[in-house]
């Protein structure tokens, strides 16, 4: 591209190359226009490969993009049987990694290259006058340190949360000692493959899981399984709730057999006593346990974490802290990009109110384009997992419409941008096991004009369901109630 390139022939960039990003890379491609993906792992979807060992709620058939499935129809893909439940590692083998493959996308994609800035060429963001008219510039960082500038007609967001976890701290802020932690390795990432390549950090050792939500459920899942050929293994649980009941789920009783088990076999861990479980707790320190001691009859744990309970000061001496605590948005290379973002949640304004985690759950967000994930800076959107900043629970299909219209809005469709054409689940189920994204089956395509909740269009009137998705899907009475508006508050406020 020369300095005289006509804006609309310059390519969009896509930073991230996860299951949001490629599908938006792929819309591009059937808009007619050229797609740059900026990927900062050293393969496509290396986020997804990280979790690769935690299997999703929902099968095949809700996790694969219709303009993706188009471009790998072409290139011969065998799609996989649509009722199957895949692993994050199989999502990578047999979607993700085969779609990054077709001729229209290997060249587009530049892996080991990270986006350090996004800003208007020749503009910060303090310069108005014809910026909407102004290509992008997209400063990114290789793998050896080479710096490298890109111009761009627009820019699509699609990084995710997986590199920035909400901190073990209170008030959301690092507990102290925390940071040195994280740097030694003693505190893990937010999941480990216990079971797998990380086995020898765990077994026979102590380990505390901090967090309520699925990814600690599985965390605590595989802990009890490596316990059972490593009995010296033990496992601690702690959460800032007075009841661990919300990561049960509902039993028999979840519309996701899958969810369900997961509950139920965690209940009987707890109630077995395999795991010991700390409530109410708000940790304030993490530190060496013995720092210059070599003395044998003091404990040979690794790390002393500390925290207050209702009951007083807790002290737990453990060899690794497992974070479950959530995500949060990476917002530092966006500081000359003009962003509108929701005070609380971090998302596009828009957007923020219908995700506010302590009204809403995934099941009860109105479907979404362009016109919410808009922003001061024309052309400029986030989407996937980090358009809903620090909310919790995240559709991968709410991801794919998100993309459908945003590239539709690039390429000048301003109708189909607006049309909603996404298929909602009937309860907004949390995800794949990472609690940052959800899946499940869906009962009818959502028109524009109807309700934002689960009904078929065309939509009929009827009286305000307990469950945003009326009949068709009710809520579970156990654990958090997804598929219930204002469910995690109403939980939070029984206990």
């Amino acid at each position: 591209m020369t300095e005289s390139t006509p804006i609309s022939k310059l390519p969009v960039a896509i930073i991230g190359s996860g299951p949001v990003g490629l599908a938006a890379a792929a819309h591009v491609i059937a808009r007619d226009m050229e797609p740059l993906v900026f990927e900062a792992g050293a393969t496509p979807a290396a986020a997804v490969s990280a979790w690769g060992h935690i299997g999703l709620f929902s099968p095949w058939k809700y996790n694969i993009d219709q303009a993706a499935r188009t471009l790998l129809e072409q290139a011969q893909w065998v799609e996989p049987n649509g009722d199957y439940l895949p692993t994050g590692a199989e999502l990578v083998a047999e979607y993700l990694t085969p779609l990054a493959a077709t001729p229209q996308l290997s060249n587009a994609i530049r892996t080991q290259t990270r986006v350090i800035a996004v800003s208007r060429v020749g503009k910060d963001r303090t310069r108005t006058l014809g910026r909407g008219d102004t290509p992008f510039l997209v400063r990114t960082q290789n793998e050896r340190g080479s710096i490298e500038d890109h111009v761009v007609r627009a820019v699509i967001d699609a990084s995710g949360t997986w590199e920035t976890p909400n901190p073990l701290g209170q008030a959301g802020l690092p507990a102290i000692g925390e940071p040195e932690a994280r740097a030694a390795g003693l505190v893990t990432s937010p999941l480990p493959d216990v079971l797998g390549r990380d086995r020898a950090q765990f077994a026979g050792r102590h380990t505390l899981v901090v967090g309520a939500g699925h990814s600690a459920a599985n965390t605590l899942l595989a802990l009890g399984e490596l316990r059972e050929a490593e009995p010296s293994t033990r496992i601690s649980w702690a959460i800032r709730g007075t009841d661990p009941a919300s990561v049960y789920g509902g039993g028999d009783q979840d519309g996701l057999p899958a969810r369900g088990a997961l509950g139920t076999r965690l209940r009987n861990l707890v109630e077995a006593g395999v795991i010991e479980v700390h409530t109410s707790v708000t940790i304030t320190n993490v530190s060496n346990a013995n720092p210059t001691s070599t003395s044998a009859t003091e404990s040979t744990s690794e790390l002393t974490v500390t925290g207050t309970t209702r009951a007083g000061a807790v002290t737990l001496d453990v060899d690794r802290v497992v974070p479950t605590t959530g995500f949060r948005p990476d917002l530092s290379f966006l500081r000359e990009i003009r962003v509108d973002l929701d005070p609380i949640a971090e998302a596009p304004t828009g957007l923020g109110p219908l995700i506010d985690p302590e009204f809403h759950s995934c099941g009860t967000v109105a479907p979404h384009g362009a016109r919410l994930l808009a922003h001061p800076e024309k052309d400029f959107y986030i989407a996937g997992m980090k358009s809903y900043g620090r909310a919790p629970t995240f559709l991968m299909a709410t991801g794919y419409e998100q993309v459908r219209s945003i590239v539709a809005a690039i390429a000048g469709d301003q109708e189909a941008a607006e049309r909603v054409e996404l298929v909602l689940p009937e309860t907004g189920v949390c995800s794949a096991d990472i609690g940052s994204s959800c899946d499940a089956p869906s009962v009818g395509a959502v028109t524009a004009d109807s309700s934002g909740c689960c009904e078929p269009a065309p939509a009929v009137e009827a009286a305000e369901p307990e469950s945003c998705c009326g009949e068709a899907g009710q809520p579970v009475s156990i654990g958090i109630p997804t598929g219930l508006e204002h469910g995690r508050s109403a939980h939070q406020e029984a206990q």
